[in-house]
């Protein structure tokens, strides 16, 4: 008596086993997904001021996109005190050429420091044009002014984002710090800046506009 059928069926389901482990083959002339490049560019809240790199904003973010299935890498250009002005000053060599998006969060500083707001706006413009002139979209990340300073400056500093955004056609995500700002379980002991558990609520609040910024990259790849 011949034994082979089992072992016959034993071998085709391992085969079968096998041919659902290994990737399944891309179409004639397909090309794999390729990673798209994207850099935060800002100033502490970006760093991850007193957090481990892991734990910064960047690092966070690129995780949970990877989590949703994105081939995404997210390069951290957070300087910790930057202004509006000093991201100008080095955001030609803090985007390097084959960036393919910039997550732009600054402003935060020159609010804490009184700036006006005429010269916050005007270095975030130039920001912008300069990196649309080189072919890099932005999603463009507000912060809001303090009420302690005053009325006239919180309306001037406010406007500067949503102006921004419309002027230059950009997906606009409204308070960086939305559902973090003033929350002591936030945030590090300072009250400014976010605890890891803080960046996380940052990540989640922001998720759906950089979803949608990628969305914009990808129509536009060449």
């Amino acid at each position: 008596m011949r034994h082979d059928g089992p072992l016959r069926r034993l071998i085709a389901l391992l085969l079968a086993a096998l041919a659902l482990l290994m990737p399944a083959a891309l179409p004639a002339g397909a090309e794999p997904a390729r990673t798209l490049k994207l850099v935060a560019l800002g100033d502490s809240l970006t760093a991850g001021y007193r957090l481990p790199a892991d734990a910064a904003f960047p690092a966070v973010l690129e995780r949970e996109l990877t989590k949703r299935g994105r081939a995404v890498a997210v390069a951290n250009a957070g300087v910790s005190g930057d202004t509006a002005t000093g991201g100008l000053d080095r955001v030609d060599w803090s985007v390097p050429d084959g960036t393919d998006g910039v997550i732009l969060e600054l402003g935060a500083n020159d609010m804490l420091r009184g700036t006006d707001p005429a010269v916050t706006r005007k270095a975030l413009d130039s920001i912008i044009t300069r990196l649309k002139d080189r072919g890099i979209p932005v999603l463009l990340a507000g912060m809001r002014a303090s009420a302690n300073l005053g009325p006239d400056y919180v309306a001037r500093f406010d406007a500067i984002y949503p102006d921004l955004a419309q002027a230059h056609g950009l997906v606009l995500y409204p308070f960086f710090l939305a559902g973090v700002a003033g929350e002591r379980g936030l945030n590090l002991d300072d009250g400014l800046h976010p605890n890891p558990r803080g960046v996380g609520a940052i990540v989640t609040g922001i998720l759906p506009a950089v979803e949608s910024f990628l969305g914009r990259l990808g129509k536009s790849e060449r």
